[in-house]
Formats: C-alpha cells, structure tokens, sequence
C-alpha cells in the first residue's frame, strides 16, 4: 500500500493523509460472510461505561473472520483482497475447493490467485497456517492462537509480526510486536508471514471529525478539569498534580503505574517483559 497525500484546500486537508486502497481489489463484501454489528458505545452488559470516549461514528456492518484456520488439508484460492471497517489489516476472501468461501486475515505480499492451505503439512509460505511445533526458527507468524483450537487472539492488527526464537519440549517461545518474549504451546496455530497494510500507523487524520467517524469522541486532560471531575482539577491558572503521581478519575495511581496481577497463571509463560514507554517520557499528558 502506499499513503495519499492532500493539497490544503481546507483546514482538514492540509496535514490529512490516507490510504491509496490500491491493493483492495473489491468494494462489496461477501453477503454470506457478512453479520450485524451491535454497537456497545463503551458500555458494558449493565448499560454502565467502562471504556470512557466512545459513541457515535459511521454504521458497520461485520466480517466474518476465520480465525480458526481449520480447514486441513483443503487448499483455496485468494478471490479478492477487501477494506474491513472493523480493524486496520485488510481482509482475503479464499475460494476453498470444496466450494466453501472463507474471509483471513490479508498477510504482505499474498496476491489474487495464490493459494493457501492449513495443516500439519502445509508447506512454509506466506499465509498457510501450521501449529507453532512444525514452523521452523526465525519464521515470522501472526494471528497466533493462545489456546490450542481457540483460534487466533494475538498479533493481527496491521503491520504486526512475531517471530519463532526458540523451541523446548512442548513449548515454542515467541518474540512478539510488543518486545515482549513468550512460550506458547507447541499445538497452537499460526499463520506464517506479516499482517498486510503495513503504513497503517503512518496515516494522519488531519481533523477531529476522522476520530468521530470512527466512534471516537473527544478527550480532555483531568487538569483542565473541575475538582468535582478530576483528582487533577481546579486551582488558580495552571496549577500542579497536587499528588504524589498522576492518578485516574477514580484516585487510582496511572501513567506507569503496573496494574497486572503479581500471581496471574500466565506468568510462568513470559521469558521477557515488553519494554514499558510511560506516556509522560512519550511526550504525553496526564488524563
């Protein structure tokens, strides 16, 4: 993919950048892999907000994704390469041979007209998925299952790639996009090859209203806020934390602060935590 620049006709368009589509090959989904989308709008099965900033946007409609990749042995055919309104990686509609059409993930540089494959057998080329016990170290992987037969849970938005470092027993370690370093069971399947759409995070919205459109309303720091609002909040002009650190809404320490569990059973999977960037050290604010 490539990035489209635009003239400033307009405010909105002077540091606006996109995406040029030119390897969506299709405008229209699949109807029969096509379902509603029920829009949560931050809330949760009590109708309370748990996920602060969200609502409104433009209406969906979701893809079936084939996570599961569990298909063996039957071989399909890329029909189309297509926009998928509900995740930045762009979406492959396989033709399988039995007759049945199925939407993957899209990986970088599988084209229309390739074929692709899963099992234990597959051979090792771009978009054929094998359990992480038959791909060989240095491989690059993604839509990597957690659990055997759950389907993929990590490394699929666009751009991401993990890597096959090591294997011991029946535990295959995996470099993944966060630097973090972890063991999956040997059983879990992978897809080989990188998550397509790689410019994806180099895009600039240009305006506020692209956030709208996405379902993403605005944000303002907790300092600029009433006290009534914000542990942050009040003073004359601009007026410090007042705290020990920066904290949340609800007082609790934030920015840095670690909030994973010290006896969480996935522990004893991790050889090497990800490197933490605090926003404050990014350049960020306190919220």
């Amino acid at each position: 993919m490539g990035i489209r620049s635009y003239r400033p006709y307009t405010a909105g368009s002077r540091q606006k950048t996109s995406s040029d589509f030119a390897e969506i090959t299709r405008d229209r989904p699949e109807k029969s892999l096509v379902g509603a989308k029920h829009r949560h709008q931050g809330r949760n099965n009590r109708g309370v907000i748990t996920s602060r900033r969200r609502g409104g946007g433009h209406k969906r409609r979701y893809r079936i994704i084939d996570l599961y990749r569990n298909k063996y042995g039957i071989s399909g055919k890329v029909a189309t390469v297509e926009y998928d309104p509900n995740r930045n990686a762009r979406i492959a509609l396989i033709n399988y041979q039995d007759g049945e059409k199925r939407y993957i993930l899209h990986p970088r540089g599988l084209n229309v007209g390739d074929e692709v494959v899963s099992g234990p057998e597959s051979p090792i080329e771009i978009g054929n998925a094998l359990p992480l016990a038959n791909i060989p170290l240095g491989t690059e992987v993604h839509n990597v299952e957690l659990v055997a037969g759950k389907g993929g849970q990590v490394v699929r938005s666009a751009g991401a790639l993990a890597q096959v470092v090591a294997k011991e027993g029946d535990m295959v370690t995996l470099k993944l996009p966060s630097t973090e370093v972890r063991m999956f069971r040997k059983e879990c399947y992978a897809t080989v090859g990188q998550v397509g759409n790689v410019e994806a995070n180099n895009i600039t919205l240009g305006k506020a209203g692209r956030n709208r459109w996405k379902s993403r309303r605005p944000k303002v720091r907790g300092s600029v806020m009433n006290p009534c609002d914000h542990p942050h909040g009040g003073g004359e002009g601009r007026a410090p934390i007042g705290r020990a650190g920066p904290v949340t809404p609800w007082g609790k320490p934030t920015l840095g602060y670690k909030t994973r569990k010290k006896n969480k059973g996935s522990n004893a999977l991790i050889v090497r935590r990800r490197r933490r960037t605090s926003k404050r050290s990014r350049g960020g604010r306190a919220s």
